[in-house]
């Protein structure tokens, strides 16, 4: 039986939801090995002169543990 472990990371773009989560995947990969799902858990988005500036994503990311 494997194990899984599960890592919260926050991440930002200045694009798009997806693009944030995107990151949040990017650079987990750079340190962390067998990536198997991403769990968004809240989603936020910075307002600056009445429009969207930015999107963040609070993200569970899980992965197999050799």
């Amino acid at each position: 039986m494997g194990i899984v472990k599960v890592l919260e990371v926050i991440a930002t773009s200045d694009q798009s939801i997806e693009h944030a989560i995107q990151n949040a995947v990017e650079e987990t990969s750079k340190t962390v090995r067998n990536i198997d799902s991403v769990y968004v858990k809240d989603i936020k988005a910075h307002v600056k002169d009445g429009k969207v500036s930015s999107y963040g994503c609070v993200c569970k990311v899980s992965f197999r543990v050799d």
